[in-house]
């Protein structure tokens, strides 16, 4: 049958209507993704709001408001990115994938969930300066998160939000085996025992926070790229440097974080430091070991994409392999 003029191709028969011609990529599962961030948001909010609660009033209150911080800036971050890709996602499905506007729907969902946060913050937690650092700063991650969430390769970021999530969730679990680890690594009654029980905890913590990233980015990758092939054939499917990109994600959500939370909440963390010479202390080595998860989940992040990604690379057809007779 001929092509007429109006009438329709096998493309345009093929091509759902809710997918529109001139897409970049796919980002599957997104309102779940926007779900799931939302409600890991809630969930520390809520938490981080009954331990000042339940702490007396001043300088505990202030002191587990600092150590709450980084849990509630990288939960915001996470959000505003999962809910700006799916509010992104819908505005290229429905009005077509131009840049502007994704960036636009990107940066407008980003915005609601950090007014969303601010707002929850200040209407359940006590009114105070600490409060009002807390509610700021975050509703700044979330601002960030969405504008990260607005590029046009929206198949890495839903991978790097999915990693994200599942990595945050994953240290929450992990401090459920930390006491037995401690004993394994031989805590005793010394101080340099304790130390070096620790050392060994926060590296195999970070070692298996980089490998959970990795699984989920590459595993998330996969299924996109499935995706995308089953709405058009012919897409071109994502090279080394995206997953890459997926794997090291997490991490540099966690380093983004300790950024954020050095600026927008540096009066508490003085504020905290302030109190005593071993607040100070532990204030700095926090900050570091934050530091370093990040890097150990970036790079173990990164590595374990790219390894996964070279496994699914079939041999490089060789010059020298003889032709089928039928071919010459």
């Amino acid at each position: 049958m001929s092509n007429q003029p109006g009438s329709p191709t096998a493309e345009s028969i093929d091509r759902s209507p809710q997918e529109p011609a001139g897409r970049t990529g796919y980002a599957p599962g997104t309102p779940v993704l926007a779900v799931l961030a939302l409600g890991w948001l809630a969930a520390m909010l809520w938490s981080t709001r009954e331990a000042i609660h339940s702490a007396a009033v001043g300088l505990t209150a202030i002191t587990l408001s600092a150590f709450a911080l980084p849990g509630v800036i990288s939960a915001a971050l996470v959000a505003g990115a999962a809910v700006a890709l799916a509010a992104s996602e819908l505005a290229a499905r429905r009005l077509g994938d131009r840049a502007a506007l994704r960036f636009a729907a990107a940066i407008g969902a980003g915005m609601l969930v950090g007014l969303g946060t601010a707002l929850a913050i200040n209407l359940t937690y006590a009114d105070n300066a600490t409060t009002n650092t807390i509610a700021g700063t975050s509703a700044a991650a979330a601002v960030i998160g969405g504008a990260l969430a607005g590029a046009r390769t929206p198949g890495p970021v839903g991978a790097v939000v999915t990693a994200a999530l599942g990595t945050l969730l994953f240290v929450v679990l992990f401090s459920q085996a930390r006491d037995p680890l401690f004993d394994l690594f031989g805590a005793g009654d010394s101080q340099a025992s304790l130390v070096g029980a620790a050392k060994w905890v926060s590296r195999t913590e970070s070692l298996l926070g980089g490998l959970v990233a990795g699984l989920l980015a590459f595993g998330y990758l996969t299924w996109a790229r499935r995706r995308a092939v089953r709405h058009a054939p012919d897409a071109t499917a994502p090279r080394w440097p995206a997953y890459l990109l997926a794997g090291a994600g997490p991490g540099l959500f966690l380093l983004l974080t300790e950024v954020i939370i050095r600026i927008g909440g540096r009066t508490l963390l003085d504020l905290a430091g302030a109190l005593s010479e071993a607040d100070a202390v532990a204030q700095t080595s926090m900050g570091t070991s934050r530091i370093d998860n990040g890097i150990w989940v970036l790079f173990v992040g990164a590595l374990t994409t790219v390894v996964l990604f070279g496994r699914t690379l079939g041999p490089a057809p060789r010059d020298d392999d003889p032709q089928d007779p039928a071919e010459s």
